[in-house]
């Protein structure tokens, strides 16, 4: 959007100030500065009232200038979801065959091309109804695209919207896909999309020997990172096998900076709803590791968090079947705890609703589950809580992680 500037002239302080209806409205939400003008030889105040709107953000999928001459005559596919929307709400998919683009296929991740499958759900091959366009998952047995998967196709395009969490699967996802184009030769362009927790890096660096499909690098839970730089970071690193490079391109954004919020305009899986659940999934999703319900089968996912085990309290909810969550923890149980879903925006990873509820919970032994190490990326971390080390102590056993983490994300970020 341009900046414009608006004058109208007040000629004493006894006549009428005229100005249109139209300005009126423009006046209440601009600032206004005065200076003196000469006019006709006689001396006014003149009122510049400006504008203090922002250019809006756009993804590297609304840069499309830059990369459809890239896939001209190309035969193409592209790994998306639900979240591959340019700003007017026009599917990536649709969008590159409105331009003739030729799309071979579409590689879908966790939860599906449609985003419907709960978490973990096995999501099998098939067709899109709209475009017929051939669907191949990666996500279960075939997470990387296999070389037959991969035949007769000239460039690969990656298109998903991650919130900068080390578990969202995501960015597991663009390992393998990269590591399949470097082995095929096959050029991989990302559409960068803003990382709606882009100014928080926090959390434990994940140790080597607890890798998995929720945490491949050593990389702390809250990377502060665009999927591109993360991309960048990753061939920069040479995290893939054997130390191969992609062909990368990244397509940025524009107008986007990390200091900005950044709000979402579609559900990038079915259990973040919207911007609160975004902003709290990396510290509640460690609850996931433990026998506390964070709200799946609920419409206050990773919003709320309790378990029938936490004391009883003014808060409690009752899990039931929804999309995402076909069969949720505690199906039909009443679950006791906390209601987050109006505190204010995190700026760290949050333990404190962790602590708690281990602290609380009526049978300690059965608080953890074997996937929280998984998710932690270390043992260290349930070690500390299980021995009451304060959270302030817990923090501090992070930083010099983090401060080695900071020095590698430097290379690699564009904004």
């Amino acid at each position: 959007m341009k900046l414009t500037s608006l004058f109208f002239t007040i000629k004493t302080f006894r006549k009428t100030i005229l100005i249109s209806s139209c300005l009126v409205l423009a006046l209440a939400s601009c600032g206004s500065s005065i200076k003196k003008k000469e006019t006709g030889g006689e001396k006014r105040d003149s009122v510049m009232v400006k504008t203090n709107v922002l250019p809006a953000i756009n993804t590297g999928a609304d840069n499309f200038e830059t990369y459809l001459p890239l896939l001209n005559d190309k035969k193409i596919a592209i790994v998306t979801n639900q979240s591959g929307l340019l700003s007017n709400n026009t599917h990536i998919v649709d969008f590159l065959l409105e331009k003739n683009i030729a799309i071979q296929k579409i590689f879908a991740p966790e939860h599906g091309f449609r985003g419907t499958a709960d978490a973990g759900e096995h999501v099998v091959d098939g067709k899109d109804a709209k475009t017929g366009l051939p669907i191949v998952s990666l996500y279960g047995d075939n997470k990387k695209p296999k070389a037959g998967q991969l035949a007769g196709i000239d460039i690969m395009v990656f298109d998903l919207q991650d919130v900068g969490a080390r578990f969202y699967t995501y960015i597991s996802s663009l390992h393998y896909v990269m590591e399949a184009c470097a082995e095929n030769n096959i050029p991989l362009i990302i559409l960068d999309r803003p990382n709606p927790n882009g100014n928080v890096v926090d959390g434990p660096i994940l140790e080597k020997e607890y890798s998995s499909f929720v945490g491949m690098h050593p990389i702390p839970v809250l990377h502060g990172m665009t999927i591109g730089e993360y991309g960048q970071m990753i061939n920069g690193e040479k995290w893939l096998k054997n130390g191969v490079q992609c062909k990368l391109k990244v397509i940025p954004c524009t107008n986007y900076n990390h200091r900005m919020n950044y709000s979402l305009p579609v559900k990038p899986s079915p259990n973040l709803p919207n911007d609160q659940a975004i902003n709290l999934y990396a510290s509640l999703c460690f609850f996931e590791g433990t026998n506390v319900s964070v709200g799946r089968g609920t419409e206050k996912q990773f919003q709320i968090y309790g378990s029938p085990y936490l004391p009883k309290s003014g808060f409690s909810f009752i899990p039931k079947p929804n999309v995402g969550a076909q069969n949720p923890i505690y199906n039909g149980v009443e679950c006791f705890g906390e209601d987050l879903s109006a505190i204010a925006k995190v700026k760290q990873l949050e333990l404190k609703w962790l602590i708690k509820a281990y602290q609380t919970t009526s049978d300690k032994s059965k608080f953890f589950n074997v996937f929280f190490t998984k998710l932690a990326g270390t043992e260290k971390l349930q070690t500390q809580i299980e021995n009451a080390v304060p959270e302030g102590e817990i923090r501090k056993s992070w930083q010099q992680g983090l401060i080695e983490f900071k020095k590698i994300r430097s290379q690699y970020l564009i904004y």
